[in-house]
């Protein structure tokens, strides 16, 4: 009697030196893929956000938008009484939604155009130090020493006293105080991938310094550059703002929203919307900028 012959299953052979391929992960059942979900304290902060962006672009264009003219017999309107004046008029008579829409603009262009310079300015000296090194290294942070050393409030003093205070020269002067908060971060970075196999690969197959830095450290220090500059555009609102109140900033009459708590204040108590409404625009201004510059981070832990 033959026995049947009995079947195996194949034996697939395996190459000599061939490296075993490990099936892919799989996710667990009920594992959510792609971006997080919005949290209720993300939208919130992105409506602050859209909000103020929009009353400081839009409403600026509207026709009969007038931020300087006065009308002393309409002083101190209340709010909604009047479809001209939705949100009622200060002390002189000037129509209040107008004056808080242009002063977001300005207090929005003056931070964004002094983070621009300061990270631009940072970027470029943080690559010379850590991708350079050495004497010009020491050289640039003992600058960024100095930098730092210099009080804000006195400089801004000085330049207000002699030459005055606008939005222009604002922007660049924040800017240019501001810019070695950018510089070590990136130097810290290109400190640390410099020494990388593949910048030292491409190196050794004689790629240039400039190829280097535009093709490897520029990809890995842009990303964490721009979560720092929308952290510091809330830093250079609190600043602005805070100089506008004081009296360094923004000069009438063109408005600030620092300059125009500091004006509603002695009406605080008759009519407290002069200065709870710019200070409301500078809370959502801050608040919600200050959080979703934070949502990168969160998005990776």
């Amino acid at each position: 009697m033959t026995t049947p012959p009995t079947t195996s299953a194949p034996v697939e052979s395996v190459e000599a030196g061939a490296v075993p391929v490990e099936p892919a992960a799989v996710p667990p059942p009920g594992a959510r893929r792609g971006r997080p979900r919005p949290t209720a304290t993300g939208i919130v902060a992105l409506v602050f956000v859209a909000t103020t962006v929009v009353l400081g672009l839009v409403v600026p264009l509207l026709p009969g938008v007038d931020v300087t003219h006065q009308d002393l017999g309409a002083a101190f309107a209340a709010p909604f009484g009047d479809i001209t004046h939705l949100l009622g008029t200060d002390q002189l008579g000037r129509d209040l939604l107008s004056r808080v829409a242009f002063a977001t603009r300005v207090s929005l262009g003056v931070a964004l155009g002094s983070v621009v310079v300061s990270a631009l300015l940072g970027l470029v000296v943080g690559l010379l130090a850590g991708y350079r090194g050495g004497r010009l290294d020491g050289f640039l942070m003992a600058v960024g020493d100095v930098t730092l050393a210099i009080p804000t409030m006195l400089l801004l003093i000085v330049v207000a006293a002699t030459v005055g205070t606008t939005p222009l020269l604002l922007t660049v002067l924040l800017g240019l105080m501001n810019w070695v908060v950018f510089a070590r971060l990136v130097r810290s970075m290109a400190l640390s991938l410099r020494e990388r196999e593949f910048v030292a690969a491409a190196t050794a197959a004689g790629a240039t310094p400039t190829w280097v830095v535009r093709k490897h450290l520029l990809r890995a220090v842009v990303p964490e550059l721009l979560v720092t500059a929308g952290y510091q555009v809330g830093v250079m609102i609190t600043i602005e703002s805070s100089l506008s109140y004081i009296g360094l900033g923004i000069q009438p009459p063109l408005p600030s929203l620092g300059l125009m708590i500091a004006e509603g204040q002695p009406y605080l108590q008759t009519h407290p919307g002069l200065t709870l409404v710019p200070a409301a625009v500078v809370f959502m201004l801050i608040a919600g900028v200050q959080f979703l510059s934070q949502r990168p981070h969160r998005a990776h832990r």
